[in-house]
């Protein structure tokens, strides 16, 4: 569905760009695991085995493709548009693989589905119908970085354009440091490159360690340079970053260099808690008129991407897309929608995890709705226990 010419090139970017012993490609790693996944199991799986998570992005392909031979000629056109749009610039599969795995949980749960988006062109994607009722369904993605005062992007940039000069310092200052970093305005992905602030901070990061200098700060960024006081801090990146994680907390961005025998620790955060759950609530109000026409019960299925395990366990843990998912519904602009739903990529790819929703997703009704109590639609409405 992509072309053979356009997918080969695809995956060779992603591949050079995975490549990189950087965080950034680590970064790129993940995000794009999809199509790598796809690729690996296109070429045969030599002599390992498929995971899990494997198998469900492989079942998700397959029957996108089978849904590709079921459409028209004008709802194939659309689906492989949507195809070759994930393909390009930073984009991903992601959007596709929601829109198949919400489809299919539909299903699972008795009601007939059709991909009302490919086929009519309607502004959203699928049109359940159970017992003679009938529910639009919008699918969306918003990233969690939309609500992130730092962004992961940005950190990782910053990290590995220091990372060569904080190895080379350590080598000639053996020991264990922290350099602490608050950013009160935020240092955000869009910004950092145009406005020159990632190498600025280089920059002073770089004299404030020549010059062994303890702290640094203007309205940018306040630095602080302290010992590495853990108790049993170890050289290992992987056994000193839960030791780092419990200290800082989750929200914090943390990066570990190591050379020499020597650690050096940078923690970063912003001026003020991350607000993802706040994002979600943004983007539910600023696609609700588009996708939804009102004509029937409406439900926003929302992914929320570039979430780690912990933090969208903290995300539920503390009620905050409850919260303010439930205050979206209070809005009238919000009148269409019976119910909005959220998963995350521990849910898409089916992985047994403690951090996963059995349900497979968040619910929240819409009590004030006509329709939220049809038996027929309780199913997909009904909020998750």
């Amino acid at each position: 569905m992509a072309g053979a010419a356009a997918w080969r090139e695809r995956v060779a970017e992603l591949r050079q760009a995975a490549s990189a012993p950087s965080r950034e490609s680590k970064r790129a790693l993940q995000l794009h695991c999809i199509e790598l996944v796809i690729e690996r199991l296109r070429g045969g799986l030599s002599g390992r085995g498929v995971t899990a998570a494997e198998r469900r992005i492989a079942e998700h392909a397959a029957e996108a493709a089978r849904l590709s031979d079921r459409l028209s000629r004008a709802g194939r056109t659309r689906l492989r548009e949507l195809i070759r749009r994930a393909l390009a610039s930073d984009e991903c599969l992601i959007p596709l693989f929601h829109l198949m795995r919400t489809a299919s949980l539909q299903r699972s749960r008795g009601f007939e589905v059709s991909f009302a988006g490919f086929e009519e062109a309607a502004p959203f994607d699928l049109l359940i119908a159970r017992d003679g009722m009938e529910a639009e369904v919008a699918c969306d993605v918003v990233s969690a970085e939309e609500g992130r005062g730092v962004h992961r992007g940005a950190w990782f940039r910053l990290v590995d354009r220091i990372d060569p000069e904080l190895q080379t310092w350590l080598r000639a200052h053996p020991g264990r440091y922290i350099l602490k970093l608050t950013f009160p305005l935020g240092l955000k992905t869009s910004a950092p490159e145009e406005n020159g602030l990632l190498p600025a901070l280089h920059a002073r990061i770089t004299q404030m360690l020549s010059e062994q200098r303890r702290a640094d700060g203007d309205e940018a960024a306040v630095l602080r340079l302290d010992p590495l006081m853990l108790a049993a801090a170890q050289a290992d990146e992987l056994g000193l970053m839960p030791r780092l994680r419990q200290e800082f907390g989750p929200e914090a961005h943390l990066a570990v260099t190591t050379a020499g025998g020597g650690i050096f620790v940078m923690a970063a955060r912003a001026g003020q808690q991350n607000e993802i759950a706040v994002a979600v609530r943004h983007r539910m109000a600023a696609i609700v008129a588009g996708r939804l026409t009102g004509t029937r019960p409406g439900i926003l299925a929302m992914f929320i991407e570039d979430t780690d395990r912990a933090e969208w366990r903290l995300l539920r843990e503390r009620l905050e897309l409850e919260g303010e998912a439930r205050q979206f519904l209070t809005n009238p602009q919000a009148r269409p929608v019976v119910a909005v739903t959220c998963t995350s990529r521990l849910e898409l790819f089916g992985l047994s995890d403690p951090g996963a929703i059995a349900d497979g997703e968040l619910r929240f009704c819409n009590p004030a709705h006509p329709a939220a109590k049809q038996p027929a639609l309780a199913p997909a409405v009904l909020s998750s226990s």
